[in-house]
């Protein structure tokens, strides 16, 4: 059998790449991440692992204009929204990506986030660096109802979380009949009902992809139905929730707080008000990057898992629907 041609669009020196050592009899590998070099081999690479995590890379539509013989790509990310142009949604080449590889971190950042506000964290540090025995009374999370918009496998992840710790769990999906019979959720609501699950959600947990029906799918109005006791939380993209209307909804009280990992512009901007707000808890994206085990070995692990699948014939795990965009 002939080995297929694999092209890595990565830097060359990267060290995610010592996962792929275990391919070198199963693949003719090439690497580049410079416009020359893939022109060069673009054109003969029958399946393209696309990094757009270990540095910049070249803009995929430059590969693409070269790959002529691809069969498979293969994105490192979870989010594809960069790789969506029109020539490849409407390509028959499919298009598998990382998802669920970094759920298991970003939910102990969910309850982290919770728990941060429950338990007023800032508070008993605060009293901690003063020496100040200040006694005061905290909230649990037993009973409280977690909204998850975005239920795919970070947002059921997130649920099992809140599920073990005693809340109920309120789930948004584009197809609600999909969760019919799943044991974690207590009700499931459908895209048009959005605002009434956000009425009756303690914590509301963005885990939506970014598409152009989930962009700014949290704004103004979505603020105004909600808790002034509530918490959102984001763990997907940062333009699913309007960033001003935030800042705004936090400045006003509308909402108790926010724990946020993405941002609408990254690295967010040292004049951003989100800074110096006491209801904000910031991570700079980095809440999925474990160490260890590596998050980026994690990721490149799971390509070579489906590039064994694929050698051998068998089904492709994490197919991305191009036209749905995730």
């Amino acid at each position: 059998m002939t080995k297929p041609n694999l092209l890595v669009v990565c830097p060359p020196d990267h060290y995610v790449l010592r996962n792929l050592t275990s391919l070198n009899g199963l693949a003719t590998i090439f690497i580049g991440n410079d416009t020359a070099s893939l022109e060069r081999h673009a054109p003969e690479a029958e399946v393209i692992l696309y990094s757009g995590l270990t540095g910049k890379a070249v803009d995929f539509r430059e590969v693409w204009r070269h790959a002529k013989k691809v069969k498979w790509i293969h994105s490192l990310s979870a989010g594809v929204e960069k790789l969506m142009f029109p020539e490849l949604v409407a390509s028959s080449v499919p298009v598998t990506n990382a998802k669920g590889v970094f759920k298991r971190s970003l939910a102990e950042f969910a309850v982290l986030g919770m728990l941060y506000f429950y338990k007023r964290v800032r508070r008993l540090i605060d009293n901690q660096s003063a020496h100040r025995w200040d006694d005061f009374k905290v909230e649990w999370l037993l009973g409280k109802v977690m909204g998850v918009v975005g239920y795919g496998e970070i947002g059921q992840e997130c649920a099992r979380f809140a599920k073990a710790l005693g809340m109920k769990v309120y789930a948004l999906r584009r197809k609600p009949e999909l969760s019919g019979s799943d044991p974690i959720t207590d009700r499931v609501f459908g895209p048009s009902q959005l605002l009434e699950m956000l009425k009756e959600s303690d914590v509301v947990l963005a885990a939506a992809p970014l598409t152009p029906e989930t962009r700014h799918i949290i704004s103004n109005s979505e603020f105004d139905v909600m808790k002034r006791s509530a918490l959102i939380i984001n763990v997907g993209r940062g333009p699913v929730i309007d960033e001003a209307a935030l800042i705004s909804a936090l400045r006003r009280k509308q909402i108790a707080g926010a724990a946020l990992d993405v941002f609408e512009r990254e690295p967010l901007p040292a004049s951003s008000p989100l800074w110096d707000m006491e209801n904000v808890l910031i991570s700079p994206h980095c809440t999925d990057r474990t160490e260890n085990p590596d998050w980026l070995d994690l990721t490149a692990q799971a390509f070579v898992e489906n590039f064994r699948r694929y050698v051998n014939g068998e089904p492709l795990l994490n197919i991305v629907d191009k036209k749905a965009g995730y």
